[in-house]
């Protein structure tokens, strides 16, 4: 029996062990996706206790306790933080061969140099011995990011913000942290959406730009990219839920457009026109600003309205949609390659049945551009787990190059996700570890080493051209 999440942990063979302790572990993190709110950077914000540190804005962990029959006073609800801790860690021993139970432990090994295993049992040790650390400077935002090796990460912020905080970071000449913000324009591409309108009027405010018709649109969510882009972005993100792909043959785009400004409603066509000229141009002016893609696919989001009208959005009721994406996909990517303006994109899937149709899908557009120009993601979601990342990456090396692949995000809310690196460190490690082992590739520690610090970071630092 081996002992429980030793420092052999997820390494099977003595290759995967060499790879992961002498080019893997050390190596620095470029996290492109997470969801870290630069002010809480800015402020250099600290925790009073595990709880706001740990527990807070998790929607993982709520979900757990919820399986768990735990109230929802103890999650999201007025239970004190104590007792919200003592509902996570009951929920614990419940999670076995769950991630989040990998995920928790490591986060307090690694942070707070806690080796218990968590339980009821000890719950009140390990509580007040992490909450002693909180009060130290190293477990203020910027020393947990600077502890965990980050070089450089991308937060995700609407194109209406006024990306203030970002602007403040910069002004910190003892933070060396490179905080780069992300276009994310949802509000503009779901037009069928409550609060369209509003988030229109907010743009039009920001960009001092009368937005009376599609193409004065397009004129201020251009000037909010060049902005986002003077303080340093690189990538944008979309999240597509259903598949739409009808191009605007007849010019109805401002027809359509002024009929929502109007108030009027506007037929699934209609909105799916719009949705694919929005992108499609979109796309042009990223590719003219050197911006990288992100497409997120495959969520299906709010799924429980009482609990929606009680709480709102991304508080853990969402769950794998399965659409079939691979026709409009390919349209939308074939349109802007047309015409020579498809920038370097990053494509996820949260259905594990879409891993091969990426693993295709990106072949179809790569070219001597950059290497790797087109991403097939890493496991995101409900599949940044040990079988999900397998499973990725086994599709991937087998479709196209792994040692291209731009590896791990946090796609996180929390300063102390930076140890799922670790995780798809070691996993990394022993699938190719295992491929050594069986023969299935060769051993060559120059040319595996080179590809383990690839794939952890120089990739990425390579692909968004980072000087970090």
């Amino acid at each position: 029996m081996k002992p429980f999440m030793d420092k052999n942990f997820l390494l099977k063979n003595d290759i995967s062990k060499k790879l992961y302790f002498d080019f893997a572990k050390e190596s620095p993190i470029f996290d492109y996706h997470c969801h870290l709110n630069p002010k809480d950077i800015a402020e250099n914000v600290g925790y009073d206790n595990l709880t706001q540190i740990w527990l807070y804005g998790d929607h993982y962990k709520w979900r757990a306790m919820r399986s768990n029959g735990v109230d929802e006073k103890y999650i999201t609800g007025d239970g004190t933080d104590y007792e919200k801790f003592l509902a996570f860690a009951e929920t614990m021993e419940y999670a076995y061969g769950n991630p989040i139970f990998h995920w928790s432990h490591l986060e307090l090994k690694r942070f707070f140099g806690i080796e218990e295993v968590l339980n009821r049992k000890n719950a009140k040790i390990i509580w007040d011995k992490a909450n002693e650390l909180l009060k130290t400077e190293a477990f203020r935002a910027k020393k947990l990011i600077e502890n965990s090796r980050v070089k450089a990460l991308c937060t995700t912020d609407d194109p209406v913000d006024s990306l203030e905080y970002h602007l403040e970071i910069l002004k910190d000449g003892d933070f060396h942290v490179k905080v780069l913000p992300t276009f994310r324009p949802d509000k503009a591409v779901f037009i069928e959406k409550d609060g369209y309108l509003d988030w229109i009027f907010k743009l039009e405010k920001v960009s001092e730009i009368k937005i009376d018709s599609f193409s004065k649109l397009m004129k201020a969510l251009e000037y909010r990219v060049e902005f986002f882009k003077s303080v340093g972005c690189v990538v944008t993100d979309h999240s597509i839920e259903e598949p739409f792909f009808i191009l605007d043959r007849e010019n109805q785009i401002e027809t359509i457009f002024k009929k929502v400004l109007c108030g009027e409603k506007i037929s699934k066509i209609e909105i799916d026109i719009y949705k694919t000229k929005l992108f499609i141009e979109l796309g042009k002016i990223y590719h003219k600003n050197e911006l990288a893609i992100q497409i997120h696919m495959g969520a299906l989001r709010n799924n429980n309205d009482r609990m929606f009208d009680k709480l709102g959005a991304d508080v853990g009721f969402d769950s794998i949609a399965d659409y079939n994406y691979a026709a409009s996909l390919s349209k939308i990517l074939n349109e802007l390659e047309r015409e020579n303006k498809l920038s370097k994109a990053i494509i996820y899937c949260l259905n594990p049945k879409d891993n091969e149709v990426l693993g295709t899908m990106i072949g179809n557009f790569q070219n001597s551009d950059a290497p790797g120009k087109i991403q097939f993601g890493s496991g995101w979601w409900f599949n940044d787990q040990k079988d999900g990342m397998i499973r990725q990456m086994t599709a991937l090396s087998q479709l196209g190059l792994l040692r291209r692949f731009v590896g791990m995000l946090t796609d996180s809310r929390s300063f102390l996700s930076y140890t799922r690196h670790e995780y798809f460190r070691r996993i990394l490690c022993n699938l190719i570890g295992t491929w050594v082992e069986e023969g299935e590739i060769p051993y060559d520690e120059e040319i595996l080493g080179d590809m383990i610090k690839e794939i952890c970071y120089e990739n990425a630092k390579n692909y968004f051209k980072l000087d970090i």
